[in-house]
């Protein structure tokens, strides 16, 4: 059942549930950031109106920098910027920042340990109709190896407006993965959030497996969850907003109680969120586990839930590997 602590939308699982892109949540949180601290500056890569700056840009003029097509100079000054006091965040499409600016934003920003906040929109192969060549689903993995970033990947647009202003308060280099497509919004005013743990979105007394969820996939794990109990097997599911750094209680704690792990992203299965939990247990409690997500191919051409089904990240493939990793125990 939907834990009540959590205080998420009762209208989950209705089908005219409200849907709107992560990525205005992140707009939103850097307006009223940049509202509450004159500090805050924003940079974008030509992209200003698909990642939602413009909000920020139209109010705060002169605390915005159109960098252009140039991203690996966008992360450098960024990181002049905060050496001298400011909160920059840049913005991009994820496939080009970290994508393109990586080694930037290692030496400039993580190395030099600056107060730069890098947002990668559009990340996933939900960018659909772009392409394989703009959906980044290697991004987590590229950033959560830093040392001293942070790497957050929220489920909906309130989580995402939470995460900025939280980002604007909190000291270090971050990254904040961002859907491009609406997006059910599973969370309300009132769900906790905070960097550094995640939360227990459904829960039950004698779960038979625990899905670790992050980002746009949130829902579709709480919806199997709830097609798993009308079946008879019950789980709990985890929202693992931010990857780093990892809440190691809160999955040890549902890991101990539950004896077997569903990872649920949409990113390579391969060095994201799924390999950051695995890493971990494999040191602390072992258990079997499954990941779903992209599996070592590039993404295509498609719509949203056509790549979603067709990557094996939807509600069947989610509800079997639950069944697949029960079986393991």
């Amino acid at each position: 059942m939907l834990n009540e602590n959590s205080k998420l939308n009762p209208k989950i699982f209705d089908a005219d549930v409200e849907r709107l892109p992560v990525r205005k949540g992140f707009g939103e949180g850097l307006l009223a950031a940049g509202e509450m601290n004159e500090k805050v500056v924003g940079l974008c890569a030509d992209l200003t109106e698909s990642t939602t700056m413009h909000l920020f840009r139209n109010k705060f003029p002169n605390r915005f920098v159109e960098m252009g097509i140039g991203e690996q100079s966008m992360a450098s000054v960024a990181s002049g910027m905060a050496a001298m006091g400011k909160i920059p965040f840049i913005s991009s499409y994820a496939m080009f920042s970290p994508g393109r600016n990586w080694e930037q934003i290692r030496t400039t920003i993580c190395y030099n340990n600056v107060n730069v906040k890098i947002v990668g929109s559009h990340a996933g192969v939900s960018v659909g109709p772009d392409g394989g060549t703009h959906q980044a689903v290697e991004d987590m993995a590229i950033t959560r190896v830093i040392p001293r970033m942070t790497v957050i990947s929220p489920c909906d647009m309130i989580e995402a407006k939470k995460a900025t202003l939280a980002m604007a308060k909190v000291e270090g280099p971050t990254y904040l993965r961002l859907a491009r497509e609406p997006t059910p919004i599973i969370t309300t005013i009132d769900t906790p959030f905070e960097i550094g743990r995640a939360q227990v979105f459904w829960e039950n007394a004698q779960p038979e497996a625990t899905i670790i969820a992050t980002g746009a996939l949130v829902h579709k794990a709480l919806v199997a969850a709830k097609d798993l109990e009308s079946e008879g097997v019950q789980v709990t599911v985890i929202n693992l907003a931010i990857i780093k750094p990892l809440d190691t209680e809160t999955i040890l704690n549902m890991t101990k109680l539950a004896g077997a792990v569903v990872t649920v992203e949409e990113h390579q299965a391969a060095g994201g969120m799924g390999s950051a939990v695995s890493e971990f247990l494999s040191q602390n409690y072992p258990v079997p586990i499954e990941f779903i997500g992209v599996k070592d191919i590039f993404g295509q051409t498609g719509t949203q839930d056509e790549l979603i089904e067709y990557y094996g990240m939807g509600v069947s493939s989610i509800k079997e590997a639950v069944k697949k990793v029960i079986s393991r125990k």
